[in-house]
């Protein structure tokens, strides 16, 4: 799915109370003075709030003015924005395929602002080169997502004798006994979303086709060098299958997968009462999911209590090529070069950012430096998903985001929704896909 919408979605539902900035209508420009940077993202609300906040403590140490516009339209506002000639000095964008689409329009490769390599070299293998073009870096983020995180009740955890896997195997002989026990069902999994259903689909096929496959076809993938009715993408549909789609595995099956709303989903880890009140054990969605959780359960989390969710990263299978987070980014780019544009881009890329406030505040924020304090982080979450991409030795960026709209916005949903519903086969879905991509692409 477009990562930006999930986001927002969250931040609608967890943060609506929050002060809206003000001013963040989405306009760029020039710089207003020598010593002020002008920042545009899709950001606003609580989140643009915490980020301006960070930022202005900083500059008042640098001697540099920072302003942020953020704009829910800033997808489709910055192409018009740069096009016309008016760029801002720095934007942020949700995907990279925006970003490089602007590339010819007077972008400044960041390897004229920064140093690169030293300031990527803690970060995991993949994430340093998602917005390098021939050779030149336009986009480092400022801040990942992680999605292959495994949600849990340690309360119904323990009150019925599991343990968290640590492995694969693990994994699937818990699944097995919860199964087999009756005491309810291992898997919480809900892939409708208004005018977007399918997506969290996608996310469960990318995790194993990064796995299986490694970064390299991974990414191969997303040009459509490596096709959907290829035997990687149905090694990894299948292994899909013989967790989520297994009897017993998910209330209701297919089709209630296909029919249940993926935020609504993960409420059933909060009941008890076994199958007769469709309890689930395990949920696997991204960090941004807590603030799709029950008001209860979200209270307690903001009081970092972890006596009823908690997460642990989605194990590796024994035959996979590699271990690999997917996630996703903001990726930080520019279109003009002074000391004091560089000065911005090396704090927001660098593993200092956060420290000055924006990790507490924003508790969904995650550094993309494996070395960033975890102390200046608020959540136990941020911790969790920074562990996660610490312990894997790849990071994939959210597949589906980078693909052609037509196919990753359009009939991978649709086709992986019929697949899941039970109303196409596994092959005559990844063909339809393969068969949708565009001819120029």
């Amino acid at each position: 799915m477009r990562l930006q919408k999930k986001i927002l979605s969250a931040v609608a539902l967890s943060a609506a109370a929050a002060l809206a900035l003000s001013g963040c209508s989405g306009g760029g420009g020039s710089s207003a003075g020598s010593n002020t940077v002008t920042i545009s993202g899709a950001f606003t609300g609580a989140q643009a709030t915490a980020f301006q906040a960070d930022l202005t403590k900083w500059g008042k140490t640098q001697g540099i003015t920072v302003k942020y516009s953020g704009s829910n339209s800033f997808q489709t506002g910055i192409v018009t924005q740069v096009k016309g000639g008016q760029a801002p000095d720095l934007a942020i964008f949700p995907q990279p395929g925006v970003l490089k689409s602007l590339i010819s329009n007077s972008m400044v490769p960041l390897d004229d602002l920064v140093d690169v390599k030293s300031v990527t070299a803690d970060e995991a293998q993949g994430l340093p080169d998602i917005a390098k073009v021939n050779g030149k870096t336009y986009g480092l983020p400022y801040s990942i997502n992680v999605k292959s995180l495994v949600w849990y009740n340690p309360s119904a955890f323990k009150k019925a004798g599991y343990k968290v896997p640590t492995t694969d195997a693990e994994l699937q002989a818990l699944q097995a006994k919860i199964i087999s026990s009756g005491a309810g069902y291992p898997w919480c999994v809900g892939i409708a979303s208004q005018g977007s259903n399918g997506w969290p689909m996608t996310d469960w096929l990318e995790e194993y086709v990064l796995r299986y496959g490694g970064l390299t076809q991974y990414n191969d993938w997303i040009t459509h060098k490596v096709k959907f009715d290829s035997p990687l993408v149905k090694k990894a549909a299948t292994k899909v299958e013989s967790m989520i789609f297994a009897d017993g595995a998910v209330n209701g099956g297919g089709k209630a997968m296909a029919s249940t709303d993926f935020g609504a989903a993960g409420n059933n880890l909060f009941v008890s009462g076994g199958k007769g009140k469709g309890q689930c054990f395990m949920m696997r969605q991204g960090t941004f999911i807590t603030g799709f959780f029950p008001k209860a359960i979200q209270a307690e989390i903001a009081k970092g209590d972890t006596s009823n969710v908690n997460a642990f990263t989605l194990p590796t299978p024994s035959d996979a090529a590699t271990s690999g987070t997917l996630g996703g980014g903001d990726l930080v780019s520019a279109f003009k070069n002074t000391p004091q544009i560089k000065k911005v881009a090396e704090y927001l890329v660098g593993k200092e950012f956060g420290t000055n406030g924006y990790a507490k505040d924003w508790s969904a924020y995650l550094s993309a430096h494996n070395d960033f304090p975890t102390a200046s982080y608020d959540s136990p979450f941020q911790t969790v998903a920074q562990k996660a991409v610490a312990d894997s030795k790849v990071f994939g960026f959210d597949a589906s985001d980078q693909m052609p709209g037509a196919v990753g916005a359009g009939t991978e949903w649709t086709n992986l929704t019929q697949w899941t519903a039970g109303q196409e086969s596994l092959d005559d879905a990844l063909k339809a896909i393969d068969a949708s991509w565009p001819a120029t692409s």
